[in-house]
């Protein structure tokens, strides 16, 4: 090894032979001139063994030597040969106590050879080596260690970013399944108040048309079907967020919505706020109802108004984005795919957790009385899973909001609104009403406005309260001109029932009538011809005029 062996001899030429002596079997030896030397070559190399003559202790203040020893570490225990002085050996007992300070001592007693010095010096150089190859196997067993904690840590976090993500999953899923219970609940309230408002509307326009126009209860009648029609838009909300409204999709440039837009907006929110509007370039098209994102884009900057009543900064963004599982799976309840993305930002109050929480609720506000209905952030999250995209928020107090409504992407081109073009009202002339009509229809006081207000026009209508007494009645040789059905029927839908009349009596004309528009899987523009599909609560006027289209062979 090429370590030395650190030799203290100052008296005569004991350090020179010494050297000499060591020199013959390879040993490399380093002469210190005094015990300071002797501390700092400790200090700063590595060395094999200490070699030091009683006498250069004698009278030697040995705490810095003692020191430097006690300070090796762990795996060392440095080698001390001492040349014993001539004398007395219980002359110095009081000696040896001080020796064994130096730890791992070997006295050597005069006379001395040459070869009992190499002997020992080479089995301190022996032992030594063991203690540098015990350092090298601490070292490997230290950096071992180290690895294999890293390997833990890295694991540790590995698996806490897992549960974190598996937890934020869970919360994701957790919530979605809230709100579509939530949506089925108020789904279903929403279709069954959409029939009792279809009688009270219905009976109301009977009524109003029964009444002469200088009739004082008209003004009445006129104020209870204004509070029938707001009624009837609340209802119009729900079914939104319950995903169960009917929507007229096309293929929409998000860009120029947002930019024929912008100066309503500017004018909803105020001057004290500021608009900005920031438009990709080559932004894909989307799928989706036009007025329904007008309706969504302006809900959004009235309550982002709302959030700042000192003023602050609006921002409407437009950019193309793709969702990867793991970012879906981050999203929420999403698909991967290519989103067109509207996101509306603001410098606004931002939302605590508690209250983005709930911010999707319906019904959910924290506005005054009076001041907001819930239904706004309701009406987007339903429309945006209705058309098979995703609404997102997040928020933190003081520092605003972002709502992101993520779009599908659509590679068509413009599309003709799908919607039902609205009729100029025939003239009504009961006399010319002749036609049969079969009404199918399971809520009896619904059934029954329809038959009156049919017959009122002249018709000659048969009823049926369920498919099986329909089906009856079509399988008879009575002559019918019109099935009018409602789509939720129970035990059948209404698109089977029309396809079991259609089956029986050909070219059948066929009207619709629904309070779910998706139930039973029916688009404007796949309706097919001869036939119509109305929502309910249907005016007892329009369900006249449509009627009597569709009797005269106008299904556009």
């Amino acid at each position: 090894m090429d370590a030395p062996i650190l030799v203290l001899a100052p008296h005569g030429r004991d350090a020179e032979v010494i050297r000499l002596v060591l020199d013959e079997v390879g040993m490399t030896t380093r002469l210190c001139a005094d015990l300071p030397a002797l501390c700092d070559g400790l200090t700063r190399d590595d060395v094999t063994a200490l070699i030091l003559s009683e006498g250069a202790l004698l009278g030697a203040a040995m705490e810095p030597l003692v020191a430097c020893l006690e300070a090796q570490p762990p795996w060392s225990d440095l080698p001390v040969l001492v040349l014993t002085a001539r004398g007395n050996r219980s002359a110095s007992k009081a000696r040896w106590a001080q020796f064994q300070r130096l730890g791992n001592v070997t006295l050597l007693d005069p006379p001395l050879h040459a070869e009992a010095l190499q002997s020992a010096a080479q089995s301190a150089a022996r032992t030594r080596l063991r203690q540098y190859r015990m350092r090298t196997l601490l070292a490997d067993i230290e950096r071992a260690n180290d690895e294999l904690e890293g390997r833990v840590a890295e694991r540790t976090r590995s698996l806490q970013t897992e549960m974190r993500e598996r937890r934020k999953a869970e919360e994701a899923l957790q919530q979605a399944q809230k709100m579509e219970a939530v949506g089925q609940l108020t789904g279903g309230i929403a279709h069954d108040f959409n029939n009792l408002l279809q009688v009270m509307l219905g009976n109301l326009h009977l009524l109003r048309g029964a009444l002469s126009a200088d009739e004082p209860l008209l003004r009445h009648v006129a104020m209870s079907i204004t509070a029938g029609d707001r009624a009837a838009a609340l209802t119009r909300h729900l079914l939104a967020f319950a995903r169960r409204q009917p929507l007229t999709p096309r293929s929409l440039d998000l860009n120029a919505l947002a930019t024929a837009m912008s100066g309503l907006i500017q004018q909803s929110v105020g001057e004290s706020i500021r608009v900005e509007t920031v438009l990709a370039d080559g932004l894909w098209r989307t799928w989706a109802d036009a007025n329904q994102v007008e309706s969504a884009l302006l809900n959004l900057a009235i309550n982002a108004r709302d959030a700042m009543p000192d003023g602050g900064l609006l921002r409407v963004e437009t950019s193309n984005t793709v969702l990867d599982e793991t970012i879906s799976d981050a999203q929420g309840d999403i698909l991967p795919g290519r989103y067109v993305l509207l996101r509306i930002t603001d410098t606004g109050s931002g939302m605590p957790p508690d209250v983005l929480e709930r911010a999707f609720e319906p019904f959910f506000t924290t506005k005054p009385i009076g001041q907001g209905t819930g239904l706004g952030l309701s009406q987007l999250y339903g429309f945006a899973r209705q058309s098979g995209g995703h609404a997102a928020i997040r928020s933190q107090p003081g520092q605003g909001t972002i709502v992101s409504l993520y779009l599908p992407q659509h590679d068509g081109v413009d599309g003709a609104d799908s919607s039902v073009p609205a009729v100029d009202a025939p003239s009504q002339d009961p006399s010319r009403n002749d036609e049969t009509i079969l009404v199918v229809e399971d809520e009896a006081l619904v059934l029954m406005l329809w038959v009156e207000a049919l017959e009122g026009q002249g018709y000659h209508v048969l009823q049926a309260a369920e498919p099986e007494a329909a089906i009856r009645i079509l399988e008879s040789d009575t002559a019918i001109d019109l099935l009018i059905t409602d789509v939720g029927l129970p035990g059948m839908t209404g698109r089977d029932l029309a396809d079991v009349a259609r089956g029986l009596r050909p070219g059948l004309r066929v009207l619709f009538v629904t309070g779910y528009a998706h139930y039973a899987a029916l688009e404007a523009d796949s309706l097919g011809a001869g036939t119509r599909m109305l929502s309910k609560p249907v005016g007892v006027d329009t369900l006249q005029i449509t009627v009597r289209c569709l009797l005269d062979g106008d299904s556009a």
